[in-house]
């Protein structure tokens, strides 16, 4: 599932250093692909009627917007994610991050262009703008995870579709090194994040991205993120995550 094209450097690669499966962290057998096949139920998937505005989960198809949504809209036009944050994606996201499980994000670009692909075209982006983090934080833990999933969704979509949507780490910035959003109730979280991106170099005749994030919570962040990029000049602004939070 969701092999893409290997090359003979990834082959080499997977039998030096056998990839592991982003759900159950053994290695994926057999060879060859990003998760264990075992694996792939237990991801909840979204599926059925969704917010119209974040794309969480709602509970009918007559509501059309979560209870977030309807107290605090968000400046961006809509959101799409691939699964449900629960115990099984908290803890692969952790990994992710905590643990340098950089090749789980291989899985997830890929799952995301065959999932969300047809939808994230449909928006018609310039590029794809992943949320930076703090250099601070990037260089602690070696990467930025947002940035490593944009990068392969790009692929995979090109793979798929053959529609490239470059991406654009340098439109956005991280200025301000905030506390981990996690430890914070919603509205610590949007003071936390005041003044915490900035506007990098923008072409003037930009005019639509997609938002690329591992996590949506209470959409603090994106909509922080979409804040600049609309003053800079950006009419349309999109996000896609690997997962999101319930109501």
């Amino acid at each position: 599932m969701w092999f893409g094209i290997r090359t003979i450097t990834e082959i080499l690669l997977d039998a030096m250093y056998p990839r592991r499966c982003p759900v159950c962290g053994e290695i994926v057998m057999p060879a060859g692909h990003l998760i264990c096949p075992g694996c792939v139920g237990k991801l909840s998937w979204i599926s059925g009627p969704v917010c119209k505005k974040c794309g969480k989960p709602v509970n009918t198809r007559e509501t059309e917007y979560c209870p977030d949504c309807l107290r605090r809209p968000g400046a961006f036009e809509y959101g799409i994610a691939l699964c449900c944050y629960d115990d099984v994606t908290r803890a692969s996201m952790a990994k992710i991050k905590y643990q340098g499980r950089r090749e789980y994000l291989d899985f997830y670009g890929a799952a995301m262009a065959a999932r969300l692909g047809k939808k994230i075209l449909n928006m018609r982006p310039d590029v794809l703008v992943p949320v930076p983090v703090h250099p601070a934080r990037r260089r602690r833990r070696g990467f930025n995870q947002a940035e490593i999933l944009a990068q392969r969704l790009s692929e995979r979509l090109e793979e798929v579709s053959g529609v490239r949507i470059p991406v654009e780490s340098a439109w956005l910035l991280r200025t301000k090194k905030t506390l981990p959003q996690k430890e914070l109730s919603p509205g610590e979280r949007r003071k936390n994040l005041e003044q915490a991106f900035a506007p990098g170099a923008i072409p003037k005749d930009a005019r639509s991205v997609v938002l690329i994030d591992d996590i949506y919570t209470t959409g603090s962040t994106v909509q922080a993120c979409t804040k600049v990029l609309k003053n800079a000049g950006i009419q349309k602004v999109y996000t896609a995550v690997i997962c999101i939070g319930s109501q």
